[in-house]
């Protein structure tokens, strides 16, 4: 099974920053498990949503700043912390902002934000993994014009 936990990119800037939404939808698979009849969205998913906008921001900035193309693979989180429930119906803004990029990796700080409350915010470190594989970059790429493009 393969989550993508972002629908729309809403703010790109690379080298700087990022931002995207998830909506909550309560036909997730997750809600089914986490929790019966009172469905929560798990605090790792939050984070991945978060890791995905923010490993494409970082991918992106090392193609610009060193021509070269990487995955980023999120290796540390640092003071994360969770402050309130999401659940179905809500929207999540993720925002992500660079801290630094080199040709080995990269750090992140990001949130997670439902309205104007802060849900959850980390420090992520990514190191970046060279693969030359043509068929992941095309499908890198058709994403990222679905997710620029959404709306």
């Amino acid at each position: 099974m393969r989550f993508f936990l972002l629908d729309k990119i809403t703010r790109w800037e690379v080298g700087v920053a990022a931002e995207g939404v998830k909506s909550i939808a309560l036909s997730e698979d997750f809600f089914d498990d986490h929790f019966p009849r009172r469905p929560v969205m798990p605090g790792v998913l939050i984070l991945e949503g978060m890791a995905q906008l923010s490993g494409l921001l970082l991918e992106e900035s090392l193609q610009q700043r060193y021509a070269k193309n990487a995955k980023a693979v999120l290796t540390v989180l640092e003071r994360t912390k969770f402050r309130t429930l999401v659940k179905p119906g809500d929207t999540l803004l993720y925002r992500t902002e660079v801290k630094s990029v080199n040709e080995a990796g990269g750090k992140i700080k990001a949130t997670a934000s439902r309205g104007k409350t802060v849900v959850t915010s980390t420090e992520m470190v990514f190191g970046f993994k060279y693969v030359d594989d043509p068929l992941l970059d095309e499908k890198r790429r058709q994403l990222m014009k679905l997710w620029m493009n959404a709306g």
